[in-house]
């Protein structure tokens, strides 16, 4: 990443949530001032932690009007999974996830694999030059690959982050729905922006506006088995399209402590803490005073508060969901009218760059 966000990262992360509080105040009045960039990486269907973390978010977001662009983001799968195979299918039910929570494609709202758009991937050639080996060494998602990978770190993975960039800027997303731990990928489409326009824009109009972070207020999902963060890689998860009785068995087998009085501690009993959370997602009562309604009722009864709450939660979805699986016509037509929708925009975008790059023909 970046020297100065590596220097400045309490700094950056402060002028971020100060933006962010002000951005979420002023988009219910003006959602037509923003675009909203987000998406997932076809690798599987969608779990709880993604409908808690983003989908709801992303629901609300376009329900205010703003518009939004969700990417598919194919291309990125080849970088770290050996799962070309499935990439089609699994695109097929991230939309299943996305419509069934609620998402409502159309003028305002189009979900497309960045593959399909060719015109927003030449810009990748110009971004890469605007940026250092050294940068994309220090960022923390290529770092960890580095650390971690036993083989070679393709190419794909080391300029991951510079793809991100391609995928908020083509379109001119200025407002990026992300956590914390993502403000390094996110900064660096803000220096990819302001070093094109100042490179490229000095007798002209700025091309790219640099994106700025909605952070997510919602807390981390843990995974059932007590691990760091919910994943399909580590099994730990409740998917979206599971069934209430697999919730249940599911739930049931996740880790507590020996405690039986329950308390609402995330310090020193994150296990429990992080179902109290699930409950509260559903509910939204406090999980401090789920946990005293609970009392000496034991794991078993924090565990079939979670399995219910989960459930109401996620029946109209779930309902919604398997009508979506019997009409792959439609699915293939929102991916159709998505592409189209980000292509003409692409096009404009890159017309824009050859034009400030003097490539015109």
């Amino acid at each position: 990443m970046t020297d100065e966000f590596e220097t400045n990262i309490d700094r950056i992360l402060a002028a971020a949530m100060r933006q962010s509080e002000k951005i979420e105040a002023d988009i219910i009045a003006h959602p037509e001032n923003y675009r909203v960039l987000t998406g997932d990486r076809p690798t599987g269907r969608l779990h709880i932690g993604h409908y808690f973390g983003s989908l709801k978010n992303r629901v609300r977001l376009s329900k205010l009007g703003v518009p939004t662009m969700i990417v598919i983001a194919d291309y990125q799968v080849l970088t770290d999974h050996d799962a070309f195979d499935r990439i089609s299918e699994n695109t097929r039910q991230l939309v299943i996830d996305y419509l069934s929570a609620g998402i409502e494609p159309g003028d305002t709202v189009s979900i497309f694999p960045h593959s399909h758009v060719p015109e927003a991937n030449q810009l990748m050639v110009p971004f890469l030059t605007l940026v250092s080996n050294a940068e994309l060494s220090r960022n923390p998602t290529v770092k960890d690959e580095i650390a971690k990978s036993e083989v070679a770190l393709n190419a794909g993975m080391y300029t991951y982050p510079v793809h991100q960039a391609v995928d908020i800027l083509f379109c001119k997303g200025n407002v990026v729905p992300v956590g914390k731990d993502q403000l390094p990928h996110l900064e660096m489409a803000r220096v990819i922006a302001r070093r094109f326009n100042a490179r490229f824009c000095k007798q002209a109009d700025p091309v790219f506006p640099e994106p700025h972070a909605l952070l997510s207020a919602t807390p981390m999902i843990m995974g059932l088995d007590g691990s760091a963060k919910m994943s399909k890689s580590l099994g730990n998860t409740v998917m979206l399209s599971a069934t209430e009785d697999e919730t249940a068995r599911l739930i049931k087998k996740a880790k507590t402590d020996q405690d039986r009085h329950i308390t609402y501690d995330p310090k020193n009993r994150p296990e429990v803490a992080n179902l109290l959370r699930i409950i509260s997602l559903c509910t939204g009562d406090d999980p401090a005073a789920v946990a005293e309604r609970i009392g000496d009722g034991g794991g078993g009864a924090l565990k079939a508060m979670v399995t219910e709450a989960l459930n109401e939660e996620l029946r109209p979805l779930r309902t919604h969901r398997a009508e979506l699986e019997q009409q792959p016509e439609l699915i293939r037509r929102v991916l159709n009218d998505g592409v189209e929708r980000a292509r003409a925009i692409a096009q404009k975008t890159l017309a824009e760059v050859r034009h400030v790059m003097n490539m015109e023909i």
